[in-house]
């Protein structure tokens, strides 16, 4: 019977080596995408009332962990019984990705009522910071929810042929990763300023000196993160259909990778923007009949 017992532990021991090693290799693969979800979220979760940052990214959160949730087991199961189904799902998130990101940049060069948002907090009621702040976290949840996906699925596919219960252990690790790591430092982002603010009122003139900075370069910060989260969207839309649609990988195996997989988003963007822009004006004239 102890022998049984030690050769148990030595199974779990090989188990637990395997997915230590299996977790570097899926966490590497899924490195770049991951910095792209930081930047996205980051610039999701800018943006609110100062006071009401931390319960909003918590909400984010939660909607995050929500997200794996249900993601996780039907990637599994997914990829056991109609694994064709993954790349459709890809593809389907991938335009999603693309629209979302041609919106922004809609939004930035052309002027319309859509843009007009009221950004001074003194200006809103609190029942209307609160409408606004569900609708953001709608948005960012929504958001999380497809880059989520993708992330499940490139590190599921760096453990194929493993055995499902190391399979199970990896992806999971590597998804909770993304939310506990990405979420982590999207708050200490949004918070630059209040650690600044404590900054100030020490009697160290470095401490000062140094605080003045984090509140100057936050405004900064966030500029920055929502033009990197634009870009962001757009490549990793981009890459999907480089790597899961033959056709567009012929088209740009020839470029530098992040040039190919960034015109592939760019194209992706125009075409879905137009298609979504072309049902609407067809619905407005339908209503209007």
């Amino acid at each position: 019977m102890a022998s049984g017992i030690f050769a148990l532990l030595d199974d779990i021991a090989a188990l637990m080596d395997d997915v230590v090693l299996m977790s570097k290799i899926a966490t590497k693969k899924t490195a770049g995408i991951l910095g792209d979800d930081l930047a996205v979220n980051a610039e999701k979760a800018s943006g609110f009332v100062s006071s009401r940052e931390i319960p909003v990214l918590w909400a984010i959160t939660k909607g995050s962990f929500l997200n794996k949730l249900i993601i996780l087991p039907l990637a599994f199961l997914l990829s056991y019984f109609v694994p064709w189904l993954i790349t459709v799902v890809l593809i389907l998130g991938a335009v999603y990705l693309a629209y979302e990101g041609a919106e922004k940049i809609y939004e930035y060069i052309v002027p319309h009522d859509h843009a007009e948002k009221i950004t001074d907090a003194a200006e809103l009621t609190p029942e209307e910071v609160l409408v606004l702040e569900k609708q953001k976290v709608k948005a960012a949840i929504v958001t999380d929810f497809i880059l989520s996906v993708e992330i499940v699925i490139i590190a599921l596919g760096s453990v194929e042929g493993k055995p499902i219960a190391t399979q199970v252990m990896v992806v999971t690790f590597v998804a909770l990763l993304a939310t506990v790591g990405v979420y982590g430092i999207v708050a200490a982002i949004v918070r630059m300023d209040d650690f600044g603010m404590v900054l100030l009122k020490k009697d160290s003139k470095t401490a000062k000196y140094i605080g003045k900075q984090l509140i100057r370069l936050l405004p900064l910060v966030i500029k920055g993160l929502a033009f990197v989260g634009t870009i962001a969207l757009i490549s990793v839309a981009g890459g999907i259909f480089v790597h899961k649609i033959e056709y567009v990988h012929h088209l740009v195996q020839s470029l530098p990778q992040f040039v190919g997989e960034f015109l592939a988003g760019i194209v992706g963007a125009i075409l879905s923007f137009a298609f979504v822009k072309a049902l609407m004006y067809l619905w407005s004239k339908i209503k209007t009949k």
